[in-house]
């Protein structure tokens, strides 16, 4: 009875470490793990001990006797990756090396004192990564009262299970020496030098927050926005709560056809009594029970064998959603799948060709994957009509009606004030983590993640990414490279709170987290907070520490 990887892969890797027999692959130390689409479990290999459910933290391994009917293909998907054997025994060999962990050298000064400034996937594994070693202290620093970035907000609400990944971070957040400090925003509350007086270097892991845009006409007509401000919108962010979202029409073009996009198509074809058993927000659940969206468009510029979404997300839309093409496009599909070669992408073909015809009479809301469409413009005057496309590669021009147009043609990393940035890639420059002005290291200054790597990779991408930064951190210090801060560790507590009076710390997430779970009543996972007052409210709730005890625990630290 082997064990299966199912489509809530988050490539976190700790399934590849706790395998007595080395059978789940790609490895974080082998090439294809940073582009794999997901980790695959070698059947004939797996000696079902179970130890990789106990190491996943979304819950994505179980039995092939224990599956879903949604989840059967992957029994094949596993086997597919790892090559026939003709009979012969799979190589074993003994539990999958570890990676050694940084070894920190301590120094008479007192601990290394690191600050992270983000805290989402990537900021919470660099510092389980740290906290690995005794003599190390880590403070994060987040401009929102709540933490974990987009664990907690880019996740779809109808995929909890890739949410319990928190779980996770909330065990590295208890630790004795980290720290949060959160509702504060460096670059306006704190600036980078003033972190660098109070630590020996400074970690950006913010992400790639802003996204890439569609330079056409009308982009700037209203309900003409993107894909991430709507999952932002849905999963509650506070920035964006109060975004305008128009449901009237009957069509919803998507511009992009990555993994985002399905999950907006999903998310607005769903049925609402489903999502209120999630944690969506409730105005984007309200907003979705009065929606009159009929059908969503995913149009992508290139045809179906390029499709950049991944297998796992097409099963899972497959699935739950009812999924069309036109006719061109079947015909598409049949002409790339005869070309096929690649494992991964002649299993799409051969799921997209056995979907429906979108001739089929109309029998709830649906979603048509639309190829060779190259935006043109948006139409419309006062707001959104429809979108005019060019067939790719022709000259024939080709019009859609549509009241709202979303684009999700991947994300964008901001300039980091005090940093270098590379405006081509989108990311902080960098070797190694190591941030570069040119060819000479910037002193103190690191980043993982998103800013900088780009955005690629899943939720678990980020641990290796981390890692590899970690190892370039520690290693400078130990060589000397980063001096001493010019604080005690007992001064940074007043010191941010007296420029970020509001200062959320741990105990007053934990309150926000406690009161948004109490608020979900046992039928939902939470009901968030949508406004950063509220967040406030609740966290101040919390007594807050004398002074002597603040100062005896930096002092301790």
């Amino acid at each position: 009875m082997p064990h299966v990887i199912t489509q809530s892969c988050c490539s976190d890797g700790s399934c590849v470490f706790a395998c007595p027999v080395n059978c789940i692959h790609p490895s974080p130390d082998e090439p294809g793990f940073a582009t794999a689409e997901m980790l695959f479990i070698d059947p004939d290999a797996c000696v079902d001990c179970g130890a990789c459910v106990s190491a996943c933290p979304v819950g994505a391994i179980a039995p092939d006797s224990r599956l879903s009917a949604e989840q059967l293909p992957f029994v094949e998907i596993n086997a597919g990756f790892y090559p026939k054997r003709e009979g012969k025994l799979p190589p074993t060999s003994k539990l999958a090396p570890v990676p050694d962990a940084p070894m920190v050298h301590a120094r008479g000064g007192g601990p290394l004192r690191v600050a992270i400034v983000g805290s989402g996937p990537a900021a919470m594994y660099a510092a389980d990564e740290l906290l690995t070693q005794s003599g190390v202290q880590v403070n994060v620093f987040e401009k929102l009262p709540t933490p974990y970035g987009l664990a907690r907000a880019g996740v779809a609400p109808d995929h909890q299970a890739t949410k319990q990944v928190t779980s996770l971070f909330d065990r590295i957040a208890a630790r004795r020496d980290f720290r949060f400090y959160l509702n504060v925003e460096v670059g306006s509350d704190l600036t980078h030098d003033e972190l660098l007086d109070h630590h020996h270097a400074v970690l950006y892991a913010v992400g790639a927050p802003t996204d890439k845009r569609l330079d056409v006409e009308g982009m700037s007509l209203p309900v003409a926005s993107t894909a991430t401000e709507f999952v932002a919108w849905y999963n509650g962010h506070p920035d964006f709560a109060d975004l305008a979202v128009d449901l009237s029409g009957e069509r919803v073009i998507v511009v992009g056809n990555g993994n985002v996009a399905l999950d907006v198509a999903r998310i607005l074809t769903a049925e609402p009594d489903t999502l209120a058993r999630t944690d969506i927000a409730d105005h984007a659940l309200a907003a979705l029970r009065e929606s009159r969206v009929r059908e969503v468009v995913i149009a992508a510029r290139r045809g179906p064998a390029a499709s950049a979404f991944t297998l796992p997300e097409l099963i899972g839309l497959t699935a739950r959603c009812d999924v069309v093409l036109d006719a061109n496009d079947h015909q598409r599909v049949r002409e790339d799948l005869a070309e096929a070669t690649d494992d991964l992408t002649r299993r799409k073909l051969e799921i997209l060709s056995k979907l429906g015809d979108s001739t089929a009479p109309v029998t709830g809301p649906r979603i048509r994957l639309a190829y060779n469409l190259t935006p043109r413009r948006v139409l419309g005057a006062q707001r959104v009509t429809g979108v005019e496309f060019g067939v790719t590669g022709t000259d024939e021009v080709v019009a859609l009606d549509a009241g709202t147009v979303l684009t999700s043609i991947g994300y964008r990393g901001m300039p980091v004030r005090g940093l270098p940035f590379d405006e081509a890639a989108g990311v902080v420059p960098n070797d190694g983590g190591r941030v570069l002005d040119g060819d000479d290291p910037v002193p103190g200054s690191y980043v993982a993640g998103w800013i900088k790597r780009g955005p690629t990779g899943f939720i678990g991408t980020n641990k290796s990414c981390a890692a590899q930064t970690v190892h370039t951190l520690v290693a400078d210090y130990n060589a000397g490279l980063l001096p001493d801060p010019s604080h005690k560790p007992s001064a940074l507590d007043r010191f941010v709170r007296g420029r970020a009076p509001e200062v959320v710390d741990a105990a007053g997430w934990r309150a926000i987290d406690a009161a948004e779970v109490a608020r979900g009543r046992g039928e939902r996972p939470r009901v968030k907070f949508t406004a950063v007052e509220e967040m406030l409210r609740v966290a101040a709730s919390v007594p807050a520490e004398p002074m002597h005890r603040r100062l005896l625990s930096g002092l301790l630290r």
